[in-house]
Parts: structure tokens; sequence; C-alpha cells
């Protein structure tokens, strides 16, 4: 007998009848004896319309309000589940963050998990019942609600299944697992039946959204195994069918993932460039342009600094696109003067297409073989990045699924994955 944190996602219980086919699929697993913990998200667009209907009271929400309105979501699903494992004959209990003890810090709308009580759910397994948990709250240390941010969900299933050292947490979404790229771009994309943690986080990172990033953070640093799987599949289906059909998230790098050498193509639309022309070249200006930068809370991606001429460089970096203008307006009011730079410039419609496998660490010409793919296609590369497994380049936005297109069919990611033993 295993426990087992289940998490379902927004569309997974968006509507009564999806809720109820959640219940149907638990009891499944519940009559093969395993202990289950369920984690629910709100129903498909609630949220939404609980932040819209917020913003129209406030149009910037007090953030402690906010999370009071947001929380609501969830409570409404974790009831109804419960409700329909018990109209089934399987006896069930719901808990808000707060019931339970998701104990966070004080970040409200961005909180963070700090500690789980387990008390309350391991009385409720060794009783016999399935435990039905609001995801994306919590609780801070004065007692107010707190949520996790969007995509919170996720981390509170992995946050439970770490807490309760459960045997595994499976995500359950609208996608069958995890693919070598988006199949919307590359119809020929195929299922990975297992990738590695690392290459799971640099997915997540590099723009890949199946699993939430803080998420896969989190399962990495107290080892939780992850498996991903669809709920939209027949709930009935035999157990053994059900495991194979997802992509499982691993620790260990098996033979088949040692010899792909890329497993995925990631990409991110919504990149900007700003570059900071004629930087005098002396010690301290990459942090007098980036601290003004992060101070206004803006994450910065990809970052190049040319070679010194005549005592004169640019700098180029990323942000998200929708942090484009403020950071150009930063940029121009409090550090083009005061560090000497000629000019600032930007360019909105960038987006950075990556390549990543774990592969990579033991293969030679990796590098070599993405850029020469597009260079074939006429694709000019802007700014490049690398890690141990992945490299990503920066291209023009109105090249990006070509590049993807391409990069799949170079490192031979049309073929079918292995099955999974």
């Amino acid at each position: 007998m295993a426990l087992i944190v289940q998490k379902y996602g927004g569309t997974s219980v968006g509507s009564v009848e999806r809720i109820k086919n959640v219940a149907r699929r638990v009891i499944k697993w519940a009559d093969a004896g395993h202990q289950l913990v369920v984690v629910v998200s709100a129903m498909s667009g609630e949220t939404n319309r609980l932040i819209g209907l917020a913003r129209e009271i406030q149009p910037e929400p007090d953030p402690r309000e906010l999370d009071v309105v947001a929380s609501t979501g969830e409570q409404v699903t974790i009831g109804l589940l419960a409700m329909a494992l018990k109209s089934l004959g399987r006896d069930a209990r719901s808990y808000t963050g707060f019931q339970v003890g998701v104990h966070t810090d004080s970040a409200f709308t961005k909180a963070r998990i700090e500690s789980i009580d387990q008390q309350r759910i391991r009385a409720d397994l060794q009783a016999g019942r399935v435990v039905v948990v609001a995801g994306f709250q919590g609780v801070d240390s004065d007692g107010q609600i707190t949520t996790l941010g969007r995509g919170g969900s996720d981390t509170s299933g992995v946050a439970l299944a770490a807490a309760l050292d459960a045997d595994e947490c499976q995500i359950y979404t609208d996608v069958d697992g995890v693919y070598t790229t988006d199949p919307r771009v590359v119809p020929e994309a195929s299922k990975l039946p297992s990738i590695t943690f690392e290459e799971m986080l640099e997915m997540a990172s590099l723009g890949s959204k199946v699993l939430q990033i803080r998420s896969v953070e989190f399962a990495g640093k107290y080892r939780v195994r992850l498996r991903v799987l669809s709920s939209l599949t027949p709930w009935d289906i035999p157990l053994a069918e059900e495991m194979r059909s997802g992509t499982l998230i691993t620790f260990e790098e098996d033979q088949n993932m040692e010899r792909a050498v890329v497993s995925g193509i990631a990409f991110a639309r919504d990149e900007a460039k700003i570059t900071v022309v004629g930087v005098p070249d002396r010690p301290g200006i990459a942090y007098q342009i980036l601290s003004a930068v992060g101070q206004a809370n803006i994450e910065v991606d990809m970052i190049v600094q040319n070679q010194s001429v005549d005592g004169f460089t640019d700098f180029s970096f990323t942000v998200g696109r929708n942090d484009y203008a403020r950071t150009l307006g930063i940029l121009k009011s409090q550090v083009q003067a005061h560090i000497g730079a000629r000019d600032v410039l930007g360019d909105p419609k960038s987006c950075k297409v990556s390549i990543v496998g774990v592969g990579m660490r033991s293969h030679a010409g990796v590098a070599s073989t993405m850029f020469r793919t597009l260079s074939e296609e006429g694709i000019n590369i802007q700014m490049i990045s690398t890690s141990e497994i992945k490299v990503s380049v920066l291209i023009d936005e109105k090249y990006l699924e070509l590049a993807v297109r391409a990069l799949h069919r170079a490192f031979d990611l049309d073929a079918p994955a292995a099955a999974s033993a």
C-alpha cells in the first residue's frame, strides 16, 4: 500500500461532472489499497473571476484582502469533491490550508510554504478516509490567510507529498505528460515517458507550462517523486495503463535518457531585449545598470557584455515583455546619464528558444548543431546563454516556430519516444 498525493488543476475540476469523474478516479486508487491525499485548484476560471471582482471594488486590491477573496475558490472545490466522494460511498474530509496547517511567510499573493502540520491528515488516513486539501493557500504566523501565487496548487501538492514522505506525487492536468516541445507548434512532438528533474526544471524555467517552476524546485529539494498525468483520460482505465500514460520525473538518468542528447525544445515568446550602448568599461558597471532594475523588482534573464573597444562596451540583457517599457524608462531616467552611457536601445519583439538534455554533458558538438541548424534557416542569433544541460538563444519573434520545428528535426525528436518500463 502506497501513500499517494494527487493534485488536480482547474480544468480537471472545471465542472460538476468533472469533479464527479475525479472522485471516481480517486476511489479507483483507494480501492487498490492506496492512501490518498487529494489537492485541488479552484474550478477553471474561478480565480480570475474573483480577482476581477476585487478589482471592480479596488483597482489595485489590498494584498491581504485579495488573498481572503482569492482563496475562496479552492474552498468551494474541496467541499464539492468531498461530497462527491461521500455520495459514492467513500469517506472523505476536506480542509482549507488554514485548517490543515499549511504555514507560510507573510508575503501576501506570493507566499512561500515554511512548514505543514501532519497530525490531522495522518489521523484521517489511518481512519481510512480520503483527505481533500485546498491548494494555493496557507496561513502565516499571525493567522492571516495567504496565497502562493499563480500555479501555487502544484507547489501545495508537492509540499504535502514532501511533508508526508509520500511514495509519489501525481499531478493531473489537461495534458497527458511532458512533450519534446509544444505539440501546437510541432505536431510531431512526442510524449516523454520519463525526464530528469534537472531537465524538467530547465524546461519549466525556459517556457514549458506543464509544471509550475516552484513546484519542480520544491520536488527537487525534497526528492519527491513526480508523475504528470491527464485527468481527461477515462477514469476507469486500469491503474497500470494509467501509470504508463503519463511522464515520470525522476532523479535517475536511465539508459534511454543517456542516449538522448537533447530531450526537449523549450521556448518563451515574451522576451524583450535591452542594450545599454557605449558603457564605460570599468569595474562595477554591470552592478550600476542592473541594481536599478532589480530594485524595481524586475527579473533579468540573459546577459551579454561585449568586448571592450577604446574603453567602452555595450551591455545587453533580456526582461519579460511586460516589464520592457518600465525597464527602458528606468534606464533612461536613472542610469544612462549617471554611468555615462551613449544610448539605451530596446527590442520588444524577441523570443528565446532553448535545447535541453542531460546527454549534453557527454556529447560534443551540440551547440554547433543548434547554430548550424538556425543558420541554414536564415535565423540570426542575437544572444546566447548556456548551462551544463541547456543552450538558449535569443532570436527575432517572427522566426520562433520555424526555429522550434527545425531544431526538433535536427535533434531527431520527431521519432517516437521509447516506451517506459
